[in-house]
């Protein structure tokens, strides 16, 4: 599986911003999708998962699939400068535990 996130860009903080990551292969519909985020000086951090027709709400974060276009999103509410950081979304194929990546995309939340 493919994928490419886009959407980043610099938002001032309490701005809202949506990213997507758009998944292409021929088994596409076959993984769990997820955004990752990479804020300086921390590590790579799991923001959230969604299966198929699912979606996932955990504080300022909303994540929701479209099913039909093979596309994932991810809903920052509120955001603030320590957001700031490199946005990733990521597959993983059901039973298995391999994680794809795609390319990331930069968030700058100005204060």
């Amino acid at each position: 599986v493919q994928l490419q996130a886009s959407g980043g860009g610099l938002v001032q903080a309490g701005g809202s911003l949506r990213l997507s990551c758009d998944a292409s292969g021929s088994d596409a519909r076959l993984h769990i999708m997820g955004w990752y985020r990479q804020t300086p000086g921390h590590e790579r951090e799991l923001i959230g998962t969604v299966t198929r027709g699912g979606e996932f709400v955990k504080g300022r974060f909303t994540i929701s699939r479209d099913n039909s276009e093979d596309r994932t999103y991810l809903q920052i509410y509120n955001l603030q400068p320590e957001d700031t950081g490199v946005y990733y979304c990521s597959a993983t194929r059901y039973g298995r535990s391999y994680i794809y990546y795609g390319s990331g995309t930069l968030v700058t939340v100005s204060s």
